[in-house]
């Protein structure tokens, strides 16, 4: 199939729309959950496979990870078409959680393997760690994120504990009422500046979550505290006060210590060390994608602490159809921010060729990666920045 053909066309191979019959809209074109369940699970065979036998099957899982999934979007290049507004998902909730599950699988399997008792060498450990980790940092990661804006108790805690078991479970505080309410302001810590690099934004925005997510999560509870029960007395009062005002990130870090305990207990040093370093890259994925998808954007300020509000002009948003299935629609991330709530398959990109849109020349995955090294992303980015902010001056006068 040509990158100008539609699977939908009925000039384009009977077969192959068969094939994509369950997996594309017969209606829009746009994507089932279906197809996102196929491009998530694709790789996992070749994940579980490369966690026994290392070598080819880890160079295969690697290769279908990034090579297979950038060809195809620069293939493909357009976009699919979005859902129309309204449309109902019942099974995103559900492959959301599958993935969750599977995510734990995939934790365990690949700390045994990285911890030495898989018995294969040097270069197989590197492969196999770098395919687990993209996994993890790209999918485990996206769909988190999803799950922590559900309201349905299961899926939000599915989503917590995923990232609590990469040693990062503030994030649910700080995505939510920090990074949403601030994005594209200096009071996001989550939010590169222009002519920032990566890596001054990684530690930057690490720390700075960390701690504004704690700040909100203790003036959200203390209000609602004070409005909803009666104040408790007594040095037990006061500790149980302390307690409830710092619940959630004692769930984080007393959550993330039990993790480190238990593969330390179950893989040994050689475990625990594969762990913490498979963390730190899902982590860096992660950061990478907030750095990637807000950086030099700003909201107007509007005077006394207010700024403009959140539209399509705040994120960079990338078309490229086969990574957003794989991330599960997150590089539509305006529409995110716009709709919090609305499911993955239902986020939208609406007009990317209008005045002023943040568009990445590339897949986010790709850009992402671009970032790792300052001098290219600046070369490639700052001069894209600066034209934005004269467009959107203009259109402002």
């Amino acid at each position: 199939m040509t990158s100008d053909q539609d699977p939908q066309d009925p000039a384009a191979p009977q077969g192959l729309r068969a094939r994509l019959g369950a997996l594309l809209s017969p209606e829009t074109g746009a994507p089932t959950v279906q197809a996102f369940a196929l491009v998530t699970l694709a790789p996992v065979p070749l994940l579980v496979l490369a966690a026994f036998f290392g070598g080819g099957f880890a160079l295969a899982a690697l290769l279908w990870i990034g090579g297979l999934t950038f060809a195809l979007d620069r293939l493909l290049r357009r976009p699919v078409p979005d859902a129309p507004e309204g449309s109902d998902f019942p099974g995103a909730d559900r492959l959301s959680q599958g993935l969750a599950g599977l995510h734990f699988v995939l934790l365990f399997l690949a700390i045994w393997s990285l911890s030495g008792d898989a018995g294969y060498g040097p270069v197989s450990w590197v492969l196999v760690f770098w395919a687990f980790g993209l996994f993890f940092g790209q999918v485990s990661n996206s769909n988190a994120h999803e799950m922590i804006h559900r309201s349905d108790k299961l899926t939000f805690n599915l989503g917590k504990w995923v990232y609590i078991s990469l040693l990062f479970g503030h994030h649910t505080s700080a995505h939510r009422h920090v990074h949403h309410r601030f994005a594209a302001t200096p009071d996001d810590p989550n939010t590169a500046a222009l002519g920032e690099s990566f890596w001054a934004f990684a530690p930057r925005a690490w720390i700075g979550s960390f701690v504004a997510g704690f700040e909100m999560e203790r003036n959200l509870r203390a209000a609602r505290l004070a409005q909803n029960a009666p104040a408790q007395t007594g040095a037990l009062g006061d500790l149980m006060t302390h307690v409830t005002l710092a619940r959630p990130y004692l769930e984080y870090v007393l959550g993330g210590l039990a993790f480190l305990v238990l593969m330390g207990q179950l893989f040994g040093l050689d475990g625990l060390l594969a762990y913490i370093l498979l963390c730190l890259y899902a982590q860096i994925q992660l950061l990478l994608s907030d750095y990637v998808q807000h950086y030099g954007l700003e909201r107007a300020a509007l005077g006394n602490g207010r700024y403009a509000p959140t539209d399509e002009r705040h994120s960079w948003d990338a078309p490229d159809p086969v990574s957003s299935l794989w991330m599960l629609n997150a590089p539509r991330h305006s529409d995110h921010h716009a709709h919090p709530a609305r499911v993955y398959p239902a986020l939208r990109l609406g007009q990317t060729d209008a005045p002023g849109r943040p568009i990445l020349p590339r897949s986010l995955p790709a850009m992402a990666t671009l970032a790792l090294i300052p001098t290219l992303w600046r070369r490639v980015m700052d001069k894209r920045v600066l034209a934005l902010r004269a467009q959107q001056k203009a259109a402002t006068r």
